[in-house]
């Protein structure tokens, strides 16, 4: 059932009525929350043309130890830029080798360069120390190949802007430091390997530091690296990757809050628009449409598609995602690919299409799309509370459906992480080795009978089950499935009478997994004699070719 906006927003002071809201509405926050800590003694590397590096290395001379590392050809034969440079930092020692990699982080970067007939670190032979604490580069392009570079490493190019800013920030980074621990790991639910199996490697595809690697077949996470992205427990298909400033359920609550609270005093359909802290709050203020109310996030990739959908069964009209320039592109990327799937189940469902991302340079923009979305249907809030992310997304699509069309359709696209199982059942032989590897349990035996069973809404699609299967019968479909009962429900993929020990009766095996074994090893020599063997339990099995070497000693020996 839906209703439409009557010109209640013309009605009431909507600024007003946000600015009560955000006032009375907090998040909330764990009051000791992890962390990690960066220990500094301000020993400083500068990498570039070295007149650069020496006129920078000269404006640091309160840090502790420096170095340079000439990497480019001077930038001017000026003479008198060059005198500058000759009288510039003279106790600081120039090295001219070649560069090979730099791994770390504020307060540990190993700088490994060419020497002799091999490598070396250049802060053992620079500064007799085993890292360096701080990097400025001032390279053409960063010497670190990221998109969000480590802590501690400054990228200025030959930007006079951001190379005075840099060297008014350095003298500040000596001693120690906290910083959040943003994510955490449950590998209890993790899809990422099992039994030794490769599955979902979602995560390793979307983090712009390169803080997160598979050691020892485990998802791990370098907080030091992290910059809290949100990236990561975006795409964990399980909700392994969390994260924790704040934790998905304090955002839900958080959001839930402000929408009800919103709905209750202007009687308005609220916009939910989230943004960064580093960027897009600098672009927020108080001209913002009356019915929008900002959601400051650290990165705007932490508001995941749960959050997007539950936003908007609760109540909010539509929910918009403020891009800057600032984005790494891995996130825009990942912000694009959602918002399209979002908007393919709004198209699907017969809903307005009530996600959209906007760059900073369409901010004049907002009102009229705000404008636009006064008009659309009035979603009545939906009264489910948030549980896991994957049973709250569904929760909050399957309410959003309700409102519209109620279809009852399945959405195929590739590469999501819902979607169903199919099996052959003619050549499945129940080993159930698909459940032994199922991190969800999506995929369950049938307890004392030989059965396999199946729930849509479990399955991420990671491909554990297919790669475990040694009969190659199990094949994956993507796709968003809309009748909430079929998805939800425990489908039977294939069952079958066990079979008995053909001796003492015990069942011990399923009826096609004894026709395999007679199948396959059934003309084998060892089996030659009696195949008969094969249809008996373990236990009986023994009996039988005891008995048969009683009757015929001279068996064993042949």
């Amino acid at each position: 059932m839906s209703m439409h906006l009557n010109g209640n927003e013309n009605l009431t002071d909507l600024k007003q009525v946000r600015q009560q809201v955000l006032g009375q509405t907090q998040i909330l926050q764990n009051l000791i929350p992890p962390t990690v800590s960066y220990t500094t003694e301000g020993n400083v590397l500068i990498i570039g043309p070295e007149d650069l590096a020496r006129l920078a290395a000269d404006k640091l001379s309160n840090m502790g130890q420096r170095a340079i590392l000439a990497n480019e050809s001077i930038t001017s034969q000026d003479e008198e830029h060059l005198e500058k440079v000759m009288a510039a930092a003279e106790d600081v020692e120039s090295y001219y080798n070649k560069l090979i990699e730099i791994k770390g982080f504020l307060g540990q970067f190993q700088v490994k360069v060419e020497h002799e007939t091999g490598t070396a670190d250049l802060s053992l032979v620079a500064i007799r120390k085993a890292h360096f604490d701080l990097i400025l580069d001032l390279s053409h392009s960063p010497c670190i190949n990221l998109e969000m570079l480590p802590p501690g490493y400054f990228y200025v190019g030959q930007d006079e802007a951001k190379l005075a800013d840099a060297i008014s920030q350095l003298p500040n980074l000596i001693g120690e430091f906290d910083k959040p621990r943003y994510v955490k790991v449950n590998s209890d639910i993790c899809a990422h390997n099992r039994n030794g199996i490769d599955g979902c490697n979602r995560c390793l595809n979307f983090c712009p530091a390169d803080a997160i690697a598979s050691v020892d077949k485990k998802i791990e996470i370098d907080p030091y690296l992290c910059h809290g992205a949100g990236s990561c427990t975006n795409a964990c298909p399980t909700g392994a990757i969390s994260y924790d400033l704040p934790t998905p359920q304090a955002l839900h609550s958080y959001l839930h809050k402000l929408v009800t609270r919103f709905r209750e005093q202007a009687q308005v359909a609220p916009v939910i628009l989230f943004h960064d802290a580093a960027n897009g709050a600098s672009l927020i203020n108080d001209d913002l449409p009356g019915a929008v109310i900002p959601v400051e996030l650290e990165e705007i990739t932490v508001a995941s598609m749960d959050h997007w959908m539950s936003s908007l069964a609760w109540g909010a009209r539509q929910v918009i995602v403020l891009n800057t320039d600032a984005t790494a592109p891995t996130l825009t990327q990942m912000l694009n690919g959602e918002q399209q799937l979002a908007n393919e189940i709004f198209d699907e469902m017969g809903q307005p299409q009530r996600v959209s991302v906007v760059n900073q340079h369409q901010l004049s923009e907002l009102a009229s799309l705000v404008e636009t979305s006064a008009s659309w249907p009035v979603i009545v809030p939906g009264e489910f509370s948030p549980t896991t992310k994957r049973a709250t997304l569904y929760a909050a699509i399957d309410h959003l459906n309700s409102q519209a069309a109620s279809i009852d359709t399945t959405l195929s696209k590739g590469n999501i992480p819902f979607g169903k199982v199919s099996v052959n059942t003619d050549s499945c032989t129940l080993c159930l080795s698909c459940v032994s590897t199922c991190p969800t349990q999506a995929l369950t035996d049938g307890g004392d009978l030989p059965a396999l069973h199946f729930v849509e809404q479990d399955c991420v699609q990671c491909g554990l089950c297919e790669s475990a299967c040694p009969e190659n019968v199990i094949s994956l479909t993507a796709q968003m499935n809309f009748d909430a009962t079929a998805r939800q429900q425990r489908q039977t993929l294939k069952e079958e009478a066990p079979f008995e020990c053909i001796r003492c009766g015990t069942p011990f095996a399923t009826q096609s997994m004894v026709q395999r074994m007679l199948d396959v090893v059934g003309g084998h020599s060892a089996f030659s004699a009696n195949t008969e063997r094969l249809k008996m339990c373990g236990d009986c099995r023994v009996k039988d070719m005891f008995e048969d070497i009683l009757q015929d000693p001279e068996k064993q020996l042949r």
